[in-house]
């Protein structure tokens, strides 16, 4: 009985985030909050541009929106919180809240590795078979595999989190992490974790796996095709189109697949919280950023943005 009732007694956890000097703590989450704000501002000048510029109405850059979408979701679920623990040399988080970061981590993840996947299919429907392009990628079918999207990917990770939340959790409250994870949660439990962590590998195979294979797939044949056009000039051009996803793409898979499908040996909980920093934080900041160097459509959709600001700002003046 005593046993049961010690189960019972977790309700809350505490967060560890990175510990270290006060000085060294309240600089890290000034430069959070920097790298946040500018995370939001940019994937929401993404979603403004892609709304109000007609040059951006065609499929790519809806399925930018929604990735921007997916950056926002994921960062603002685990930066204000973490900032708070730091600020704080720590802090608690209910098991209720625990478990809905978890959650919404996990689901915007998922939802974030098939937008990546059709990203990729769309840019390679564009590259090797133009002609067919604008009936293949109608509006009505970038609106149905966006929703799937989304629908798959908050609704299959349900399963691993429904059951994460009924397992048992004693012998200390304390986790050395900056928000709750999957991998640090589960080393908090006293109960059998096997069923959470088989349905994790499972899902992991449609969420991750295998879409990271249809991107490799896909790209080798645009590359292939791109490498087979006659002109320099229209292969650079053909490029271009899918260099920024490409950087992104790679950039999203290696921190998820350094984390999650083959951690390092003897990689220690510092690394591991440096490595989650990239896809929570580093990563929705330098996907605008990576977009909007590397794509003239919105840089010329920035400079007539800016142009209509300043004229109605003069006209306002007058």
């Amino acid at each position: 009985m005593e046993e049961e009732n010690n189960l019972t007694l977790v309700t809350e956890f505490f967060l560890l985030g990175f510990q270290g000097t006060q000085h060294f703590r309240f600089f890290l989450a000034c430069l959070l909050l920097v790298i946040y704000t500018a995370a939001i501002c940019g994937n929401l000048l993404i979603i403004t541009l892609v709304s109000t510029s007609k040059t951006l109405h065609t499929p790519m850059y809806f399925f930018l929106t929604q990735l921007s979408i997916s950056d926002i979701f994921l960062t603002t679920d685990v930066v204000p919180n973490m900032i708070h623990v730091i600020l704080n040399n720590g802090g608690a988080i209910a098991f209720s809240n625990c478990i809905a970061q978890l959650y919404f981590f996990g689901a915007t993840e998922a939802s974030e590795c098939l937008i990546l996947t059709v990203m990729s299919y769309d840019r390679y429907v564009a590259v090797c078979n133009p002609l067919r392009y604008t009936s293949i990628i109608t509006s009505g079918h970038c609106v149905k595999l966006a929703a799937m999207c989304w629908i798959l990917g908050f609704s299959t990770v349900l399963v691993y989190v429904i059951t994460t939340s009924k397992l048992k959790f004693c012998g200390g409250n304390i986790i050395d992490h900056f928000f709750c994870d999957y991998v640090p949660l589960l080393e908090r439990a006293c109960s059998d974790t096997l069923i959470v962590e088989i349905e994790v590998t499972l899902l992991s195979v449609p969420l991750v796996i295998i879409p990271s294979i249809i991107i490799i797939v896909l790209y080798a044949r645009i590359i292939v095709t791109i490498l087979r056009i006659p002109s320099n000039i229209d292969r650079k051009k053909a490029f271009s189109t899918c260099s920024s996803h490409l950087i992104v793409v790679c950039i999203f898979y290696w921190t998820i697949f350094t984390v999650y499908v083959f951690p390092t040996r003897g990689q220690t909980l510092t690394i591991s919280k440096i490595l989650s920093l990239l896809y929570t934080v580093v990563t929705p900041f330098i996907n605008p950023i990576i977009y909007s160097l590397r794509n003239k459509d919105i840089k010329k959709a920035i400079h007539e943005t800016r142009n209509k600001l300043l004229m109605h700002l003069q006209l306002s003046i007058n």
